[in-house]
């Protein structure tokens, strides 16, 4: 069962209790994400993503660590487009410590001034690492491409602009998007929901902040791009449109894409790396926003093979709809069901999910839900969907020593 109360500050909090596991985890998803950055100034959410943590309320940048520690929490931040998400799994019994904890950082975090500097080098450290990560740069320069901006822009940051960045721009930052109208808590774990409740509403009951506006979009660029890069290796991916997770082909889009190119026994997979041994790495994945999603394919070939992985691979989307079998459709579900059960038994993945579905859905979908609309997906439902959202108005980039393509 689903605990679900939204304080009166807007704060909303989504609770599954879970009496068989003896851990809780927590992910709590703040409207700070790189799409209200201020424009010139990417980079900004991470920066608040270190920064935040570094101090806040009594406990000093160590202190805070040493405390978190002490209560074996393992924690993590990450930035998303629209969220700031903390997240953190610990044994059942230290949960309510540690929202303690997170409510002083989320209140009285002290963006010290002293901080700032070690925030913005080891960012830049971090982007120039991926500088050289070629595969995730293809990925990162598709999605700038084919999402309208700031939708597209790069959760990480960029290089480019982060010497425009101030400790004042992470304030402001911090100001408007660190509140409670708009954020979203899911807890899952062996807790009691109303004991949980009546804490965080003592401890953030008086948290003040509205929701930040959504921004202005800036049509997507979309067409072809070439990044000329001498080596050995070419990087190809496209994207194209594919349905949100709110819509109701949502799993036979997920079906779709994780025939084509979700795992070892996929299409693109068996024929184009180990039929014809064109790539080092191919997948397609779905990726989806709140109102929109497209499906991505990357392929990782040598410069002397790209033509032809292109070729191939292209073959393969294109053909998808007309080809799908019963014996690759039941193999998708068998492998939704394995990641099924050990979410079941994982309180991160269902605190995460309940977030998650809150955001997308408005509401929280259970496991067996989810179970039986994977088992009742078709071959003709999932082919019907890659024929309403063929390979068609691509977005394509590709990195390497010449253009590739048609």
């Amino acid at each position: 069962m689903i605990h679900i109360h939204t304080l009166a500050n807007g704060l909303t909090i989504l609770i599954e209790e879970m009496a068989d596991v003896r851990s809780a985890s927590f992910s709590l998803m703040m409207p700070a994400g790189s799409l209200y950055e201020e424009p010139g100034t990417n980079g900004t959410a991470a920066a608040l993503a270190d920064w935040i943590t570094r101090g806040a309320g009594q406990y000093s940048n160590r202190g805070l660590s040493s405390a978190l520690d002490r209560l074996g929490v393992q924690r993590d931040e990450q930035v998303g487009w629209n969220f700031l998400n903390f997240t953190g799994a610990m044994l059942a019994d230290n949960l309510l410590p540690a929202l303690r904890i997170y409510s002083e950082i989320l209140t009285q975090s002290h963006l010290d001034e002293s901080q700032f500097e070690p925030v913005m080098a080891g960012l830049e450290q971090g982007l120039l690492a991926q500088e050289d990560d070629l595969q995730r740069k293809t990925v990162v320069e598709l999605r700038k491409r084919c999402y309208d901006m700031p939708w597209g822009r790069p959760s990480d940051g960029a290089l480019e602009e982060l010497e425009a960045i101030t400790g004042e721009h992470v304030r402001r930052h911090y100001r408007r998007g660190v509140v409670p109208q708009g954020a979203i808590l899911g807890i899952a774990g062996n807790v009691h929901a109303r004991q949980v409740i009546a804490e965080l509403e003592s401890l953030l009951g008086s948290w003040k902040g509205t929701a930040p506006e959504q921004p202005l979009r800036v049509p997507a660029v979309g067409g072809k791009l070439h990044i000329e890069h001498h080596s050995a290796q070419t990087h190809l991916a496209w994207a194209y449109p594919a349905v949100s997770s709110s819509h109701p082909d949502y799993y036979a889009a997920w079906a779709a894409t994780s025939i084509l190119g979700g795992g070892s026994s996929s299409r693109l997979f068996t024929e184009v790396r180990e039929n014809r041994g064109l790539v080092y790495t191919v997948y397609a994945s779905l990726n989806t926003l709140k109102t929109e999603g497209r499906t991505i394919v990357y392929a990782g070939t040598t410069t002397e093979r790209a033509q032809e992985t292109w070729n191939v691979t292209l073959g393969e989307l294109r053909r998808l709809a007309a080809t799908i079998t019963d014996e690759e459709l039941e193999r998708c579900k068998v492998r939704a069901k394995s990641s099924l059960i050990m979410q079941q038994e994982s309180t991160g993945s269902r605190a995460s999910s309940i977030a998650r579905d809150w955001f997308h859905l408005g509401r929280v979908t259970t496991m067996d839900e989810i179970r039986q609309r994977v088992e009742e997906l078709t071959v003709e439902q999932v082919s019907a969907y890659a024929r309403a959202y063929p390979p068609e108005n691509m977005t394509v980039v590709t990195i390497g020593v010449a253009p590739v393509g048609e």
